[in-house]
């Protein structure tokens, strides 16, 4: 009973496809979609830096009109029962859009850390900037660049004074699972 139900709900969530509604749209996403190996490097001071090798996965759901990964690291071969909540990620996000405003809304989840983070894709150049305010009124921005087909790297950033200047806070560099 419980494998049924599990394909029957990945079969009502997933999508081969993106929806036509969203035209060129798609292209914000459409090139990530599938599995990445991810190494992510977590800046935590000046002169302390943590890398973890994780796992993140991509596809279209709810008909096409979204896209929802699931980012894992450490990846879940190295993950045990005594794996510390920092930097500790098993979450996942979903990127919704807005066809009256023409934009994408980013919704973060990790149930790890308890973190839930709202950010608003635009395009600057060939980049996708993810930009929005955490919970303590911070600017934060995630970026999508250096793509291509079988790479990209992201980068998270926070300004605490109001956007003059940004700390970087991690990179993720992802090469597509074979």
């Amino acid at each position: 009973m419980k494998s049924n139900q599990n394909s029957a709900f990945g079969q009502a969530l997933i999508s081969d496809k993106p929806s036509e509604e969203l035209g060129e749209y798609a292209d914000y996403y459409q090139w990530v979609i599938g599995g990445w190996d991810v190494k992510a490097v977590d800046y935590l001071s000046p002169d302390k830096k943590m890398e973890t090798l994780g796992e993140w996965y991509f596809s279209w759901v709810l008909e096409g009109r979204a896209v929802q990964d699931v980012w894992i690291a450490p990846k879940r071969e190295l993950r045990k029962n005594e794996t510390s909540k920092m930097r500790n990620r098993y979450g996942s996000t979903i990127r919704t859009f807005d066809p009256t405003t023409k934009t994408w809304t980013i919704n973060w989840f990790n149930p790890v850390s308890g973190a839930h983070d709202m950010l608003t894709a635009k395009k600057e150049g060939l980049d996708i900037v993810q930009s929005g305010i955490d919970s303590e009124g911070n600017r934060m921005r995630w970026v999508f660049t250096d793509i291509s087909v079988d790479s990209f790297r992201w980068y998270g950033e926070r300004s605490t004074d109001g956007g003059h200047t940004w700390n970087l806070e991690a990179e993720f560099f992802g090469t597509r699972k074979k």
